[in-house]
Order: C-alpha cells, then structure tokens, then sequence
C-alpha cells in the first residue's frame, strides 16, 4: 500500500505549504480517501493519483477542513471520466460520511453545477457506524466514534470517527479528531504498523509519552492535521517528539509518500 498525504493542515487560518486534511492509499491499482479537505482533488491530480481508479471515500467527520474538497473531488471525478478517459462507467464509488444531511445538501449544490451533476457512474453513500465498513479487493476499514463533537443525545448517531485500515498484512491506524488518543485504543488493539495522529487538538509531546507509557504495539507514529504550534515551530516540535520516541516519529507534510 501507498499513502499519499495530500493536506496536512488543521483549520487554522490559510497557511503556506499546508492544505486541510486528506490522504489517500493506493492498493493493487486503486485508490481510497480518508477525509477531504480543500483542494485534495488538485493536489492528488498534480501529484499523479489516478484518480479515476477511486474506489471509496471515508470522511471521519463533517467539519469543514475533513470535507471542504469533497464536492470538487466529486466534480473532478465527473470531468475526468467525461473529458480525459471514460472508465467508470458503470461503477460505483461508495462514500462514508457520518451525516448523510450532510451528503443531502452537497447533492444539492452539485445538481446546480454543469450537466446538473448527471453521472453514468453512481456515487453510494453511506452511514459511518461503529465497526466494520468496508472489505473489498483485500482492503478492510473499521470504524470507531470519537468524543471530538461530543457525546450524542440517546437515540442520535455519534457524528465523528476514526478509522483502522487493513490490506497486505500492513495496517494503519488514523485518528482523524479525537478528545484523547486514548479513544484509539480499540482501534490499536494488539497492534499497528502506522499510527496517524492529530496534532490540530493536542499537544506533540503530551501524545508521545502517552505512547511511550501505554504499551501500545506500533511501528511508527506520524503527526498530521498540525495546529498551531507545528505550524510555528515545525522543527522545534519535531526535536520534541524525536526526545521521546526516537526515530519512530516524524510529522508528515503536504506532498508525502509513504510506503506501507
């Protein structure tokens, strides 16, 4: 598998070099997103991502800087299947997304675009729940909820998710927004080759020795999502996180490839 990070920004104001959050994993020829922030059809585009092989989008809650660059990763999908090579005719590309009012009204917005949106491939969407929500072509994705939007009335759906993704004997771990990386536990369970967490909510050396002291099996963890303090002092958090855990840390940036 390769990931491809292609926003590693937070909510922040704009920043140089930073893009909201989005990543994708190639496996065997196709490829799947995990959250879609502003621009993430440009950069995967620019960066070589066929985007046409897409297979599924997993959005890990409906804020703006996980989805503001679904509808256009819509649309570019639309373009490129009519105007530069017709190959997903026919098929379908599932989404999951935690609200579905959400996907309700993106609809909408793209029926009032060019050719009202009219597809000869069909975009599935679908309600994220706790547990398994995906198993296809060797690639499974469970999902756990969070307490990043809080703690749901009764009889409301939790509405923030993080994802555990299998494929090839390798597996990852992404947090998408959390309350506390002790959320991720489940998901860690007895092990992960990746672990991806946010730093747009928590601070890098705090996360690093809750790590050190869980006992959490792990082959590597990787910051994205940067808040404000990565985002002013990218080196200097880094040298904070490498005292604790060593080399089996870093902080990705727009643009990364990583072999998994």
């Amino acid at each position: 598998m390769k990931i491809t990070f292609l926003g590693t920004g937070s909510g922040t104001e704009p920043q140089p070099g930073y893009h909201h959050s989005s990543f994708v994993i190639e496996k065997d020829g196709a490829v799947y997103w995990f959250d879609a922030g502003e621009t993430c059809s440009y950069t995967a585009h620019l960066l070589g991502v066929d985007i046409l092989a897409t297979r599924a989008i997993f959005i890990s809650h409906t804020h703006m800087d996980h989805i503001g660059g679904l509808p256009n990763l819509l649309w570019t999908c639309r373009k490129l299947n009519l105007f530069v090579a017709p190959r997903l005719s026919g098929q379908r590309i599932d989404v999951y997304l935690p609200d579905l009012a959400v996907w309700a009204g993106i609809m909408q917005m793209m029926r009032g675009t060019q050719g009202g949106f009219e597809l000869d491939f069909e975009f599935a969407p679908h309600l994220v729940a706790d547990g398994l929500v995906y198993e296809q072509d060797g690639l499974r994705v469970v999902a756990q909820h969070n307490e990043h939007m809080g703690v749901p009335a009764p009889g409301e759906a939790w509405r923030s998710f993080s994802y555990r993704v299998e494929g090839d004997g390798r597996s990852l771990v992404h947090s998408g927004d959390v309350r506390h990386i002790s959320e991720l536990a489940g998901l860690v369970g007895d092990g992960c080759d990746l672990l991806l967490m946010e730093t747009g909510h928590h601070d890098v050396a705090e996360v690093c020795t809750f790590v050190r002291e869980s006992g959490w099996a792990y082959g590597r963890l990787l910051f994205i999502h940067h808040g404000l303090a990565v985002l002013a002092d990218r080196e200097g958090e880094r040298q904070k996180a490498k005292a604790i855990l060593g080399d089996k840390v870093e902080l990705a940036y727009d643009g990364l490839v990583v072999a998994l």
